[in-house]
């Protein structure tokens, strides 16, 4: 068939009626131009508030989990903690958090996203009154547990509330700001640490007690701002949506989005018929493969180890060799510093190269930067200081303490710790004893068993070695960070957000974010003693690899989402699981058909179409 029987036609998909520069459908022959229709986009003020007091359930995720990190330090001291008892205080917050959000999806549904997030606001302000008093360590503990509650429910609702009230071109940006605000929470909770780990009694009451300001802020802000449009048209309040549309497009014409809005969940309803939403999701194809894939991306974003770093980034800096509390903390400042301002990058890059490319190369980098942590420990290990002095007194041989030859395999025994005495670089009089039980910061006996730096120069290292490495680690955990905070952070949240359809939204969320807390259980629980079984440079080691794994799982599967409707998701899975990112659909927002004119008439068939790939 010769040219003059087929026209190329390119369908470019408008992603709304008042986005910037909207592309609309341009015919053109084979030699034509395209011609392209664009409307003024104009982005009411409105929208950045609803943003702001949103995201704040961001900051207190973020605050939470980057004030234990400094916290700890004190906490472990003040209260005797044994590892076991550390590793409870961070992980039973991501416990409580992670039942939450499961059942976050049935609040929502229930009561909405408004009503969720005052809730979790509520809760929030008691667990961080609770915190601030606790009088032992259990009462600590249920504090804990009631933060993780009050953050399961805000970390499911808050990014499907953005992506329901923003407007198509800046859906990603926004939705991206939640995981912009985890980071700030993060940084503002490192200064604080700083701040106060100069009082020696209490600081740490401070330090969680503080997470009550933004709290109250956001319950405060939440009283005077709307439901989600969609949830309400979801419910037959058909009046208050088309109300609350309007006051959040700023009084703009709503009428099409409104009619395609309604349309869309009225087809969904038909579609999706009755029962368990979970079961309907679990047996329409499409629905599965998005849950598959949404789910996948927050379990890979905590088995790449992000909250080992930022729950532990202070206990990690020690462990490489720092030894100074206020320094670790301040140190560990820096990295939370770097989280926020490569977050900014992702936030000025999701619109840009789209989500898909920005979770590659974030996963790349992440890889990297955690082999170059492992190697970092590496060369701490291979070049630990000897053990020169044992002791005299035969009955303490019974002590493992006394086998080790070095401080490295000393280390990593939690019985036990490093006394050495240090001339310039150089580690002399050295021997490893059992740490005290009541408080492993003090040897059991001998020079060290009074004081962490004796009037001889006599040093107490409990959980690190001395060594000249320390900045490759601190290298490391910067260049993670960098790679893993524009992409990894953001990304699984703002995809999790846009794939599911409307009757699926929140148990869709509520099941990934779920996945989310329950793998970040299992990390932040086992890390110290994944650490002590496989050393800290075969933690990392792993962490890399598990990385690596989900590179290949991004790679395969996960299609571009970028400036599309949240009514068009469904239709990106509708083919095999792994075979949805070759979608037809370019990254530009385009899609190349050929046609078939039938000669005669100008009327274009289905089933004349077929895809240039």
């Amino acid at each position: 068939m010769g040219n003059k029987d087929w026209n190329i036609i390119t369908l470019i998909r408008a992603p709304s009626e008042s986005s910037t520069n909207n592309p609309g459908v341009t015919v053109t022959s084979a030699a034509g131009e395209p011609e392209l229709a664009t409307d003024q986009d104009v982005t009411p003020v409105f929208v950045y508030v609803l943003a702001f007091f949103s995201a704040l359930g961001g900051f207190l995720f973020g605050y939470d989990t980057g004030v234990v990190s400094g916290a700890m330090l004190l906490l472990k001291k003040e209260m005797h903690l044994t590892a076991l008892w550390q590793e409870l205080l961070v992980s039973s917050t991501v416990g409580a958090a992670a039942l939450s959000a499961l059942a976050g999806g049935t609040l929502n549904g229930l009561f909405g996203r408004r009503i969720c997030i005052l809730i979790a606001s509520f809760i929030f302000t008691a667990g961080g009154v609770v915190l601030g008093a606790a009088p032992n360590k259990e009462v600590l503990l249920v504090g804990r547990i009631t933060v993780g509650l009050g953050i399961g429910i805000a970390s499911m609702t808050v990014p499907v509330y953005l992506a329901e009230v923003s407007p198509p071109h800046l859906r990603g940006q926004l939705v991206t700001i939640y995981t912009l605000f985890i980071t700030a929470g993060q940084f503002i909770a490192s200064v604080v640490d700083g701040a106060f780990t100069y009082l020696h009694h209490n600081g740490w009451r401070y330090m969680l007690g503080l997470s009550i300001v933004p709290a109250v802020l956001q319950f405060f802000g939440f009283l005077f701002l709307p439901e989600s449009p969609r949830w309400l048209l979801q419910k037959g309040l058909t009046q208050q949506a088309r109300q609350v549309l309007s006051r959040i497009r700023g009084g703009q014409n709503i009428e099409k989005e409104y009619d395609r809005m309604r349309t869309n969940i009225e087809d969904e309803e038909k579609d999706a018929g009755g029962g368990l939403v979970l079961w309907r999701m679990l047996t329409r194809p499409p629905t599965r493969r998005a849950l598959t894939i949404g789910c996948g991306l927050q379990m890979f974003q905590q088995l790449s180890g992000i909250n080992t770093v930022m729950y532990y980034s202070a206990t990690i800096l020690q462990m490489a060799g720092v030894r100074d509390d206020k320094q670790a903390i301040w140190l560990a400042s820096a990295t939370a510093a770097t989280n926020f301002l490569f977050t900014l990058v992702g936030v000025w890059l999701v619109e840009r190269v789209g989500r898909r490319k920005l979770t590659l190369g974030s996963l790349i980098g992440t890889a990297l930067s955690l082999t170059v942590l492992a190697i970092g420990f590496l060369l701490s290990a291979q070049h630990s200081p000897a053990v020169t002095l044992h002791p005299t007194d035969t009955s303490l041989n019974s002590t493992s303490c006394t086998l080790y030859g070095s401080c490295e395999p000393c280390m990593l025994d939690p019985d036990c710790g490093f006394c050495y005495r240090e001339n310039s670089s150089t580690v002399y009089d050295s021997s490893c004893i059992p740490a005290k039980q009541t408080s492993p910061d003090e040897a059991a006996w001998g020079r060290c068993s009074n004081l962490s730096q004796v009037s001889d120069g006599s040093l107490w290292a409990y959980n690190y070695c001395p060594t000249s490495y320390s900045w490759i680690v601190l290298l490391g955990l910067i260049l993670y960070l960098a790679f893993f905070a524009p992409g990894m952070g953001p990304m699984p949240w703002t995809v999790n957000s846009e794939i599911y359809p409307l009757w699926a939204r929140s148990t869709g969320n509520a099941c990934s974010a779920g996945v989310n807390w329950i793998c970040n259980v299992l990390v932040s629980l086992t890390f110290l003693h994944v650490a002590e079984y496989l050393t800290y440079y075969g933690a990392f080691f792993l962490y890399s690899g598990l990385t690596v794994l989900g590179l290949l799982f991004v790679l395969g599967c996960l299609p571009e989402t970028q400036g599309r409707r949240l009514e068009e998701m469904e239709a990106l899975f509708s083919g095999n699981l792994c075979s949805c990112s070759a979608s037809d659909w370019d990254g530009d927002g385009s899609r190349n058909i050929l046609y078939n004119r039938v000669k005669g008439s100008d009327v274009l068939s289905d089933n004349d179409a077929s895809d240039m790939e």
